[in-house]
């Protein structure tokens, strides 16, 4: 019987240099396509360099399989193009997309966008564009839908995607709010990587980066040299908590310890603004090991910060492959 498979999305650790971002995604988009990773996640907001269906069209043009995570916000569009978009790029390319559905966004966007709405009702508007865009993808026959943010009538998409190409939706809130849309349209629950590595895993996808070296000494001097403590880093974060009403970034930021735990959890790189998650620091072997234990528990997807660079990717690589499910 053929072990169970972990998808695996790549997402480049924060950027802040629109020089270099492109170069970044792409050289993760290229090693994650020959290396079998399942796509990269591309981010959306007022912040991101570029827009992420563009980045997607322009990845899948220079990949043979590459399927990407693109981030979906309703503040940004209509669920009928977002269809459209999912639409052309299977005609395209002949490949699937993943979405990844997102409320947030900084509350100064939002103001600045006119979205006035609630944290809560953000994500009735959520569950209301994925069921509309869900029918709009499968449906052989215009649509009628009566929902409080989305009104369609006889509203249909052509050409009608093959079933084969239907994308699947993701959710990454924290919020209870988050997790009951995501009950409710069936989308894939994501979570963050808990302190303690063992409790609390209550969803099939998980969100964290890896550092890894052949020894866990080596592993964990090396995450030192590349992910230093800096006030000034550590200030950019108290400002952007100032500008969210994020629920997972405050649970995270709650935790505030930058000390590399004994079980290899490090909040460091997300409390100095490098990193928008926690990571797992280790050897290889005991990354596998610790890979291998998750999905025991029902992990199946995973959202990967990865620093964009070959030789740390080779090392992410290895620690994967050590779970035997990569």
């Amino acid at each position: 019987m053929t072990p169970p498979r972990l998808r695996v999305f790549p997402a480049i650790s924060r950027n802040r240099d629109p020089q270099k971002y492109i170069g970044e995604l792409m050289r993760v988009a290229e090693f994650a396509d020959r290396n079998g990773f399942e796509g990269i996640l591309l981010f959306e907001g007022n912040d991101v360099f570029v827009e992420p269906w563009a980045m997607a069209q322009h990845i899948m043009g220079a990949t043979t399989r590459s399927s990407p995570l693109i981030a979906v916000n309703p503040v940004y569009m209509h669920p009928f193009t977002a269809a459209k978009f999912v639409s052309s790029l299977a005609q395209l390319h002949g490949r699937k997309v993943y979405l990844n559905m997102i409320t947030g966004t900084a509350v100064s966007d939002l103001q600045g966008l006119g979205d006035d709405q609630s944290h809560a009702d953000r994500y009735i508007r959520l569950g209301e564009f994925v069921g509309l865009m869900r029918q709009l993808l499968a449906s052989p026959r215009p649509v009628n839908f009566a929902g409080r943010f989305y009104r369609a009538h006889h509203l249909q998409l052509r050409p009608r995607l093959p079933a084969e190409l239907m994308p699947e939706f993701l959710i990454a809130g924290q919020s209870e709010a988050a997790q009951r849309v995501a009950k409710e349209t069936g989308c894939i629950k994501m979570q963050m990587l808990p302190p303690d590595l063992d409790r609390g895993l209550d969803a099939p996808g998980m969100n964290f980066g890896i550092f890894a070296r052949e020894g866990r000494e080596e592993a964990r001097q090396a995450a030192k040299l590349r992910f230093r403590d800096n006030p000034d880093d550590r200030e950019l974060l108290v400002l952007t908590m100032e500008n969210t009403d994020s629920v997972w970034k405050r649970h995270l930021y709650a935790g505030q310890s930058g000390e590399l735990g004994d079980n290899g959890y490090w909040l460091l790189p997300f409390l100095t603004f490098q990193a928008d998650c926690p990571y797992l620091v280790g050897s290889y072997q005991e990354i596998g090991a610790k890979l291998k234990d998750f999905a025991a528990k029902g992990l199946t997807t995973i959202m990967l910060d990865m620093v964009a660079d070959e030789t740390e990717m080779q090392h992410v690589c290895k620690a994967l492959a050590a779970s035997g499910m990569f």
